[in-house]
């Protein structure tokens, strides 16, 4: 997978789709996601064009991690799962279920969230 720059994160940061923003800072932006799969489901995504976790942590600058980072704990403050727990997602390659070639991180809460993986498939 090949970073996209018409993805629809991509879009997204340059305006040109709109989005439920929960946060921002100069190196990321966080919204809540437009089909949920959780009662909290937001993404948070790098302001850089990076593809996945894989090209970020190649690439990124310090500051560019420990931004993305600092911004998933402080957007589970702010949509209220810290206290009762959330989980952290990151989906990487076709294996991994990546669907959109921009790295983002999906915070999921509000509820009980159940095991990571289904049974494996024979």
């Amino acid at each position: 997978m090949a970073y996209d720059p018409n993805n629809i994160f991509a879009r997204i940061l340059r305006g040109e789709i709109p989005c439920n923003k929960v946060y921002e800072d100069d190196h990321t932006l966080a919204f809540h996601d437009i089909h949920p799969q959780a009662p909290v489901h937001v993404l948070v995504i790098p302001k850089g064009a990076y593809e996945s976790m894989n090209d970020f942590s190649e690439r990124a600058s310090d500051a560019e991690i420990a931004a993305l980072f600092r911004a998933v704990r402080k957007v589970a403050g702010m949509v209220g799962v810290d206290a009762e727990g959330w989980r952290m997602l990151a989906n990487v390659g076709a294996n991994g279920g990546q669907e959109v070639p921009h790295l983002h991180l999906h915070v999921f809460g509000g509820r009980r969230l159940g095991p990571m993986l289904t049974k494996p498939v024979a």
